[in-house]
């Protein structure tokens, strides 16, 4: 199936195919690789709008996820039709992220990747409200952050480490 990646920002310069083949890749390590996602990069005013309507947080932030189907972390859906195969959306704030990794001297491709790892996490049911959810979240993206990191030669983390 596909990732259907939309650039809804000009603040900062997006290389997608990079970006679409790790997403293709972490789709793949999380067993996932048949179902479709859509992969939105968003300006701060976006992100806001919908963190605020969304999560009564009006703030921007770097990343929100939007499932298709509601599971349980870690389980695949089961899709009743051809038109079930989705995931959902995940809308990444790269004029967030971008303004992060200005001041921590992250890479920046390095960084949205990660992010997008996090939204698929969540796609899947992961959550981290809690420190034993939180575990289960981090695990899965140190795994599948491992997984990427083989195939590209990068050291990739997790988003949430030192969360709890």
């Amino acid at each position: 199936m596909s990732v259907a990646l939309r650039n809804a920002q000009r603040a900062v310069p997006v290389r997608r195919a990079p970006l679409r083949r790790a997403v293709c890749a972490l789709r793949a390590a999380l067993g996932a690789s048949r179902f479709d996602v859509g992969l939105v990069c968003a300006g701060n005013a976006l992100m806001q709008r919908l963190n605020g309507a969304y999560r009564q947080c009006p703030e921007p932030t770097d990343v929100l996820s939007f499932p298709f189907h509601q599971v349980a972390a870690g389980e695949l859906p089961r899709p009743r039709c051809r038109d079930d195969y989705n995931l959902g959306d995940i809308f990444l704030g790269v004029e967030y992220i971008h303004q992060q990794c200005r001041e921590t001297g992250e890479d920046f491709d390095d960084f949205l990747t990660v992010t997008a790892a996090h939204g698929l996490c969540h796609l899947l049911g992961y959550r981290h409200d809690t420190k034993p959810e939180w575990e289960q979240m981090y695990q899965k993206e140190a795994q599948i952050l491992e997984e990427l990191s083989r195939l590209t030669g990068s050291r990739l983390r997790p988003l949430t480490a030192g969360l709890f």
